[in-house]
């Protein structure tokens, strides 16, 4: 992917690894627009020179009209990115789980499917152009807290491959970004191993440029997640997660 000469609408960028990726994009020579739902984000980002949209990925009426507010001023639109995610901690035992587990899926899996289906014609009439998901290395290597989380991070994984497949055939790629713990969002203080932003930040770029672009966004600290199976160690670091639940 060329990364200097896109224009690209980042969905969740309005913090943490979307922001960045934001400025890492505009940096390169990019046309970078921003959603999403923080209005202080939103108007700080704009004071940068992002263009802006408030978007509410749980809302397919509130998707539907960022698409239209992003290709009326940038028709050319050609990557979409999309971002937006929570993470939040259950409790399976406890029935009152379910609430957050609704929101979970809400907005990490059918929130992308929402931005997906939204811009997908458009970029099929354009004859063209880069989804990019967002997953984890959660979803290759569950983190038992975190139930919902890993389910729909594990979902969108699917669901990427087999819209890279539909689409093949229309120019399309489909790229599935798989970040590991990055050091955003208040990791840098509970998880010593997170990975700095901007070392992330560098190495998604980085592999983002090449030709082609790999249907997968593999760090270095992503790789024992994204391998653990293959590798024999998936149950020894189930199970070692599996201690924050005594805690």
């Amino acid at each position: 992917m060329d990364i200097s000469a896109r224009t690209v609408f980042i969905v969740g960028g309005t913090s943490g690894i979307g922001r960045e990726l934001a400025r890492r994009f505009a940096a390169a020579g990019s046309t970078v627009v921003i959603g999403g739902r923080d209005d202080t984000a939103l108007a700080e980002l704009a004071a940068e020179g992002f263009g802006t949209v408030r978007v509410d990925v749980t809302d397919s009426t509130s998707a539907a009209e960022a698409r239209d507010a992003v290709l009326a001023a940038h028709p050319e639109l050609d990557t979409v990115v999309t971002m937006s995610g929570v993470m939040l901690l259950e409790d399976l035992r406890d029935p009152a789980h379910f609430s957050a587990t609704e929101v979970t899926i809400d907005t990490n899996l059918l929130g992308t499917i929402r931005i997906i289906d939204a811009f997908t014609p458009h970029l099929i009439a354009r004859g063209g152009g880069t989804i990019v998901t967002v997953t984890s290395g959660i979803a290759y290597l569950p983190f038992p807290p975190m139930a919902s989380y890993a389910a729909s991070k594990a979902a969108v994984h699917a669901y990427s491959e087999a819209l890279r497949v539909q689409l093949a055939g229309n120019g399309i790629d489909v790229v599935e970004l798989v970040p590991p713990a990055v050091a955003t969002g208040g990791q840098e203080n509970v998880n010593p191993q997170a990975q700095p932003l901007d070392a992330f930040a560098t190495e998604v770029m980085d592999l983002l440029s090449l030709e082609p672009t790999p249907n997968q966004i593999l760090v270095q600290g992503v790789q024992m997640h994204r391998w653990a199976e293959k590798n024999g160690t998936y149950d020894g670091l189930v199970a070692q997660r599996a201690q924050m639940l005594r805690k």
